[in-house]
């Protein structure tokens, strides 16, 4: 079970090359997202069959890198047309997708906050 992110989670849409390193993959948030990586956010990346995904995540002093990897099935993945590009997602839509939900039109219950028990 992967753990649940204390900052944003972003994902890189499009594909990307799963052969990529945490070092390549810390780089292209930089310089393709725009982003910083050593923080308390999570990076998603998909390949281009979206059967595989790798999270990047800072933790302390270092790089976790998450990789999953479907037997069947693929990821509801989001494509950009033209550049990969940062989408922020919550982390239950995160974890929607890893789930193979269709978590782009999933409708959830909307917490509720400060309410008294009368």
């Amino acid at each position: 079970m992967i753990p649940t992110p204390s900052g944003n989670v972003y994902l890189a849409t499009g594909s990307t090359d799963m052969r990529k390193s945490i070092n390549t993959l810390g780089l292209l948030v930089e310089d393709v997202l725009a982003l910083d990586p050593v923080g308390p956010h999570w990076f998603v990346f998909c390949n281009r069959r979206r059967d595989k995904l790798k999270i990047l995540q800072w933790d302390t002093n270092g790089f976790w890198l998450h990789y999953r990897r479907l037997e069947s099935g693929t990821f509801k993945w989001p494509m950009h047309p033209k550049d990969t590009v940062a989408m922020e997602i919550t982390a239950r839509q995160l974890r929607w997708l890893l789930d193979g939900l269709n978590w782009q039109n999933a409708v959830a219950h909307q917490a509720i906050n400060g309410r008294k028990i009368s």
